[in-house]
């Protein structure tokens, strides 16, 4: 579990080194890039021991939001080809990734020297655009449903002609027939209708 400060233990040999992991940040779960809290996942270190020397090299740590996710990591799965991680919904498109207001938010490691009016007119700006990103956001959705509304409606329409008899009574179909299904008429052959007639005892 990732606490406050977290202590790994490692032995080799005669030898034990306690590695202190100060870290009260918010992470990105490596798999469904969800929030990890403090107190909360897993952490996966990748080490790299030299043989014949007692010294360990720390080549990367993996934050895990839940068990899922590390088990996913484990069996080698790619997140962009698993559904429900945010990695495939950004490569299908089906999340707003791409916009302008993202930009906003961005880190820029530049200092800057305050300005009260500067202030003022950044936490004006703030809900502004938290106004128009919600309303992108809204519009994507909204074009990404069209598509299903659209197969539903054609799905609905396919199951009331298959199922017209149940809507409409028997006789408003007997007066209508643009109300019913074309009736196909088939021919057959005298030979046929002389071989399906019962015989005679």
């Amino acid at each position: 579990m990732i606490s406050d400060i977290v202590n790994v233990i490692f032995c080799l040999g005669n030898c034990v080194l306690l590695v202190n992991l100060r870290r009260m940040r918010l992470e990105k779960c490596w798999f469904c890039s969800s929030t990890v809290y403090p107190g909360h996942g897993v952490s996966f270190l990748l080490l790299h021991v030299f043989k014949g020397y007692i010294t360990l090299l720390l080549l990367k740590i993996f934050h895990f939001c839940r068990s899922k996710c590390h088990k996913n990591f484990k069996m080698k799965r790619n997140p962009r080809k698993v559904k429900w991680t945010k990695a495939y919904s950004r490569l299908h498109r089906k999340d707003m990734t791409q916009d302008s207001t993202f930009e906003f938010e961005r880190k820029r490691n530049r200092p800057e020297r305050y300005d009260r009016n500067l202030a003022e007119n950044t936490l004006k700006a703030i809900k502004k655009i938290d106004k128009i990103r919600s309303d992108r956001a809204s519009d994507h959705i909204k074009n990404r449903l069209k598509t299903g509304k659209v197969q539903r409606q054609k799905e609905a329409r396919k199951q009331l002609e298959l199922g017209i008899h149940l809507v409409k009574a028997p006789l408003a179909l007997a007066q209508d027939s643009s109300l019913c299904l074309p009736k196909i008429k088939v021919n057959v052959s005298q030979a046929q209708t002389e071989e399906n007639q019962p015989m005679e005892e």
